[in-house]
């Protein structure tokens, strides 16, 4: 399971209990999740080792209660973006969270899928690969703007 899908079932479900007791049609209503992945998931938890390591994990205290929240706007709602190259004044972490605060997601890979690259210095192939699909490219100002980030 990758990223995106595991945070989709966190935004989703709010305890790992919630989680173990959705069927696969629920599991299949999460973003980023089709009936092949919904499968995997209600597969694994069907497994009694796997029911067992999670009640022992329990018994010696983890928690599994999802504390994340939803995105504080919907300004980049079901966009994706791609970033590349060395931002002046952000982190690729930090550029994710942006995104991922204001409802969007992001990906390693420029596709037809893709609905922004975010390109810094040195952006290399992911930029050519990117106009070669035109691929609306933007740089962190365009950025900053979209997301209505004050850098002052």
């Amino acid at each position: 399971m990758g990223k995106t899908v595991a945070k989709d079932l966190s935004k989703n479900f709010k305890s790992l209990d919630e989680l173990i007791a959705a069927n696969t049609d629920k599991l299949a209503e999460v973003d980023s999740i089709g009936p092949k992945i919904a499968g995997s998931v209600s597969a694994f938890f069907n497994k009694d080792q796997n029911r067992s390591v999670i009640e022992s994990l329990k018994a010696a205290g983890l928690q599994f209660e999802s504390n994340q929240e939803g995105p504080e706007t919907s300004t980049l709602e079901g966009k994706t973006f791609v970033l590349t190259g060395s931002l002046p004044t952000l982190t690729r972490k930090e550029a994710t969270e942006w995104i991922e605060k204001h409802g969007g997601k992001t990906s390693s890979s420029v596709s037809g899928n893709t609905d922004f690259l975010l390109a810094g210095e040195s952006a290399g192939s992911k930029l050519a690969k990117a106009q070669k699909l035109n691929v609306p490219v933007i740089d962190e100002s365009e950025f900053n703007r979209l997301v209505g980030r004050k850098t002052d």
